[in-house]
């Protein structure tokens, strides 16, 4: 009998999470698209070590700038003409501002729910044909602490995409439900990422403090919950929020 290989899309894989959720789903067998819209961070994954003992053609490299329809379209079809299917969409791709409310241009706002919150939209939308088809799928959205509770250390627009994530999430979970396609979401805050290395060391400071277990979360530890969701184990859960926070946000 033919095992399916299945196919998992992964967007903002250049670093940080979307790097950790997309190594551990290839070091689980499954064919992996490394979506980013920074070719150079990209590149220096594909330079790395972190993949030699793939084999290549279980893996490839995608620049697609998420707020653009028309970019995403063209990735699907590049997946499906190279595999043949998609089984997990991991939407990770975010842009983070800590502007202050005052200082919020439209410009910025725009920038910000149109990658957050259109780019998951659109993504989850561009992989419904090949989902209904198999009536299988996986899709996981990476929202946020600050999508639940307010700003942590991050401004009202990202928050705001954030917590629309989180209904856009419900909403695609009660549509697909009935044809064999989960959607949930997870939901970190302060987890060791690269974004960390932009913030100021006091305020870090503060924040590891205030976090009940007293340190901050690992990517592997998200990775291994998005792992669990894209399983076959998970099939029963959908349109749900997991908290990976340390206890900061307690529900």
């Amino acid at each position: 009998m033919n095992t399916i290989q299945k196919v998992a899309i992964v967007t903002g894989a250049g670093q940080g999470l979307g790097l950790a959720i997309a190594q551990k789903l290839l070091s689980e067998g499954m064919n992996v698209a490394f979506v980013d819209v920074n070719e150079r961070l990209l590149a220096e994954v594909q330079q790395s070590d972190l993949l030699t003992h793939f084999d290549s053609s279980k893996y490839m490299f995608l620049t697609v700038d998420v707020s653009d329809v028309l970019a995403i379209q063209a990735s699907i079809h590049t997946i499906v003409e190279s595999w043949g299917r998609v089984d997990v969409l991991v939407n990770n791709a975010g842009v983070r501002k800590e502007t202050a409310i005052e200082d919020v241009t439209e410009e910025e706002w725009n920038l910000i729910l149109s990658v957050n919150l259109g780019g998951t939209f659109f993504y989850s939308q561009a992989v419904l044909e090949t989902m209904k088809k198999q009536q299988s799928g996986r899709i996981i959205n990476i929202s946020s602490f600050g999508g639940q509770a307010g700003p942590l250390s991050s401004g009202a627009h990202y928050c705001a995409s954030k917590a629309g994530q989180l209904v856009l999430t419900k909403a695609f979970a009660r549509s697909l439900a009935d044809q064999g396609i989960t959607v949930n979401a997870v939901a970190p805050a302060a987890i060791e990422t690269p974004e960390m290395d932009n913030m100021d060391p006091t305020k870090l400071e503060k924040m590891q403090a205030s976090i009940p277990v007293q340190r901050f979360g690992k990517a592997e530890e998200v990775a291994d919950m998005v792992s669990y969701l894209a399983s076959d184990a998970a099939g029963y859960i959908t349109g749900s929020t997991f908290d990976i926070n340390g206890g900061l946000l307690m529900r």
